[in-house]
């Protein structure tokens, strides 16, 4: 299993309602400080249905960027029961899931 892979299987975990890091993903596949790779992987998610990459976001709660737009990112998370204010997540540190 390649990289991409391990990072796509291991985003299955998240489930709805909750989100995760960059570097939250990272650390679970075993990559140190690649916060940028996963968001380089995310960016080219072949099944952004089936692969849930809008459940990732940057550690600030900031939602980050998103290959549809950060407009189709904002509805899907409110559309899962995330509250959005400014770009950012409420309350996302009790909304982070860590594997």
């Amino acid at each position: 299993m390649n990289l991409q892979q391990k990072i796509y299987k291991k985003l299955l975990e998240v489930p709805k309602g909750k989100v995760t890091t960059y570097g939250e993903l990272a650390k679970a596949v075993g990559l140190k400080n690649g916060q940028r790779t996963v968001g380089k992987i995310m960016n080219k998610n072949p099944y952004p249905v089936i692969i849930p990459c809008h459940r990732v976001v940057m550690s600030t709660g900031k939602i980050g960027g998103y290959a549809y737009g950060e407009h189709v990112k904002t509805k899907m998370l409110n559309d899962e029961g995330i509250e959005i204010e400014n770009g950012k997540i409420v309350d996302s540190e009790n909304l982070i899931y860590r594997f």
